[in-house]
């Protein structure tokens, strides 16, 4: 026994003598660099592309089978133009193993490496005659090969893609690899990093992931231990982008069974001019083929923007299922939003249940809580409650909710429907008792810049949402106050499509009377248009203008015509760019500011006592001109109201006139023509009012008016009617004389 283990030994050691002094030999007398030409000829034959090896390279056969490349690049076929290249590769293969079917590899290390893939208009690609065309062999039965690598090294990766006909591109950068021994069951260190930039979608982002990896390639299964995920950059329209995974993660295939622990998922970022923070935590998760369970799993989300704070957190205390389907006997989402001047908590809960397989999820008991708070509110304090369900077809694309109760000051009934996620058909049929929406507003920042800084900082409108707008649906609202206009029985019927709006019928009762036409904004054009058609009846016209736009100038019942378009990226430019007509009947009401009236009497009182001259005086809220009839119709180009046919008539005044009101620029230009009558005679309209007529100016910007008189011209007029009367009364003088004159002669 010991001589067969002698000769053993001494035979083993023999062979090993002969491998080592075959190596020594074989590192000795073989250079590969002798066969660059070859190789490169080779290549340039069978694959029609350029090689170039421009380092040495040199090999190794014991202890490991190595080879180490220095500078090596590869053309595009049938071209120069470089496809890919690498500054330096070296791996190493342990020589023993071998003799045991085992690929134990001491080291990978690539440098340098860059590679630029296209994809052409016709489909095909810059690889295509890299790619084997034969079909694979299948493998001889038997014990497989197994691989054992001590490590893995890149550095300084650059990998890029473009696809012509779409104009993607996309780009792996300055990628970085390291690991520690990857082999079946041997938990592996993995730290990787790399820049990944797209255009389409716009992506920026440096990413970092540093984790333990296990698997088992037999046995199919795979695992990560304390993952940490990095990602940095911009995404989208989101910059200032941080990402943040974490926790443990396994999956067997082999039996389908998927399991994760302590995962934590955090994003920051900015979106427009919203900072957002969202953080998920799911403690455990597991799915196999028959059951499905998540333990109290929570996301939690702010966000600090143009609406105000919002802090909002969804809870699942518990979801259990299979494959087919899932349930949660409480889903809770809490909403707190703050502003300036009001806050909002809202709360929504309800049992969850879904079915997978018909992918139709229903939230079949919801209650909706919502409190708000602020000092413009009744007792500074509001709280309401809807309840109903919801019922979501994935499948189909649907969602229906049917919803009733308060909310906030109201009472509501709502059902609303929604096809197609992509692009949404919204569909709703909505009651509401009453609504206070300037509760809910944000009050106006005082105004502290000069018109030209308004101006210069005035933002275009934003109708973009309108675009792919697909909405119809009725609202009706019993009584309803909006940017401190009142008005109830409002009804409007909406149907948006493609960026085409139209509101009609939009009716209310509003101010003792009522108003009945429609509404269109066309904003898939590339400058927005709007159309206005619009009929006041019996309205009471002083209160509507003092509350719509604070404008306390005229008083009167009556009707109201509006039809008007425009069109324009901003409210300056909508307001010089309306177009069509507007139509004034008032009865009993009258134009504060001025008396003219008074203003006449006291004129001529002066007659013949001097001074009588042109005056001009600001608005005076203390004084008005009453009228029981006002009619004036307008023509309106270009944000310019033209008048010409005013009739403004009371027992002492006639008025007429013609004159333009410029609404683009807030301002008017108007001269009117007051007659006021000589006595209280046949003031019914139905006689001609005599007396002098005095021009009336009206100029100057909304905010300060002012009003000329032209009292040199009632003078002048006055003068030459008394010259009329004086020439009057001579000849009838000089006829009577004449007449007595004649008689005697014929006595």
């Amino acid at each position: 026994m010991n001589k067969f283990l002698k000769y053993g030994l001494l035979g083993a050691g023999g062979i090993l003598v002969l491998v080592v002094g075959g190596a020594a030999y074989l590192v000795a007398t073989f250079n590969p660099n002798d066969f660059k030409a070859q190789i490169i000829q080779a290549v340039k034959e069978k694959k029609q592309r350029t090689l170039k090896l421009e380092g040495d390279i040199k090999l190794t056969f014991y202890p490991s089978i190595g080879a180490s490349l220095g500078k090596v690049s590869l053309s595009e076929f049938q071209s120069e133009n470089e496809f890919a290249s690498i500054d330096g590769a070296h791996v190493a293969l342990a020589l023993m193993p071998l003799l045991s079917r085992q690929a134990v590899v001491d080291e990978i290390s690539l440098s340098g490496v860059k590679a630029h893939l296209i994809k052409f208009k016709n489909g095909t690609t810059n690889i295509d005659d890299l790619l084997s065309k034969d079909e694979s062999k299948s493998q001889p039965e038997g014990e497989q090969v197994k691989f054992d690598i001590a490590s893995v090294k890149i550095e300084k990766t650059e990998l890029t893609y473009r696809d012509e006909k779409s104009g993607a591109q996309y780009a792996v950068k300055d990628l970085n690899l390291k690991t520690g021994r990857v082999a079946n069951g041997v938990p592996s260190k993995i730290d990787f990093g790399a820049q990944i930039q797209s255009n389409q979608p716009k992506l920026d982002i440096a990413t970092q992931l540093k984790t333990t990896l296990t698997f088992d390639l037999e046995k199919k299964l795979y695992g990560v231990e304390n993952m940490d995920l990095q990602a940095k950059g911009a995404a989208l329209d989101i910059s200032n982008l941080v990402v943040q995974a974490s926790g443990d993660a396994s999956a067997n295939l082999g039996t389908q069974e998927y399991f994760a622990k302590k995962f934590a998922l955090t994003a920051t970022g900015l979106k427009d001019k919203d900072n957002f923070d969202v953080r998920l935590e799911a403690p455990s998760l597991s799915l196999t083929k028959d059951k499905f369970f998540g333990d109290k799993l929570t996301l939690n989300a702010k966000l600090d923007g143009v609406l105000g704070n919002i802090v909002a957190s969804l809870s699942v205390p518990g979801l259990e299922g299979n494959a087919q389907s899932f349930k949660a006997s409480a889903l809770t989402l809490d909403v707190d939003m703050k502003q300036p001047d009001q806050a909002f908590k809202v709360k929504l809960s309800s049992p969850l249940s879904g079915n997978f397989e018909s992918q139709q999820f229903n939230l079949s008991n919801l209650t909706i809580a919502v409190n708000a708070t602020g000092d413009k509110l009744p007792n500074k304090s509001v709280s309401s409650e809807m309840k109903g369900n919801v019922q979501i077809d994935a499948a189909k694309q649907a969602v229906q909710a049917n919803l009733a109760g308060g909310l906030l000051q109201s009472q509501v009934k709502a059902r609303v429907a929604v096809n197609g996620f992509t692009n949404p058909a919204i569909r709703f049929d909505v009651d509401v008792d009453q609504f206070d929406a300037d509760l809910y507003m944000p009050k106006k920042a005082a105004a502290t810049t000069s018109k030209r800084d308004t101006a210069a900082a005035e933002q275009p409108l934003d109708l973009s949402a309108l675009k792919k707008l697909n909405l119809e649906g009725s609202l009706r609202i019993g009584a309803l106050k909006v940017a401190n206009v009142k008005s109830s029985k409002v009804r409007l019927d909406v149907k948006a499509h493609n960026g085409q709006v139209n509101v009609s019928p939009l009716s209310a009762n509003l101010y003792q009377g009522s108003m009945n036409g429609s509404v269109a904004v066309n904003a898939a054009q590339a400058t927005p248009s709007f159309a206005i058609n619009q009929n006041l009846s019996g309205v009471n016209i002083a209160p509507l203008m003092k509350d719509a736009a604070d404008f306390d100038t005229l008083e009167g019942k009556g009707n109201v015509a509006l039809n008007l378009t425009t069109q324009g990226g901003t409210v300056s430019a909508l307001k010089k760019g309306l177009n069509g007509s507007m139509g004034l009947n008032l009865a009993d009401g009258a134009i504060k500011g001025i008396n003219i009236a008074k203003k006449l009497r006291d004129a001529q009182a002066m007659f013949g006592k001097g001074g009588a001259s042109a005056q001009t005086q600001a608005a005076n809220k203390d004084e008005k001109t009453d009228f029981s009839e006002l009619k004036a119709s307008f023509k309106v180009s270009n944000g310019v109201a033209h008048n010409d046919d005013l009739s403004l008539k009371s027992p002492l005044l006639r008025l007429s006139g013609a004159g333009d009101i410029n609404i683009g620029n807030d301002s008017i230009n108007y001269l009117a023509k007051a007659t006021l009558a000589k006595t209280l005679e046949g003031q019914g309209g139905k006689e001609e009012v005599g007396g002098i007529t005095v021009p009336v100016k009206v100029h100057g910007p909304f905010a300060e008016l002012k009003y000329t008189l032209d009292f040199e011209s009632m003078v002048s007029e006055a003068a030459k009617q008394k010259v009329e009367a004086k020439k009057e009364e001579i000849k009838t003088k000089l006829q009577d004389q004449l007449k007595g004159g004649l008689k005697g002669l014929f006595k």
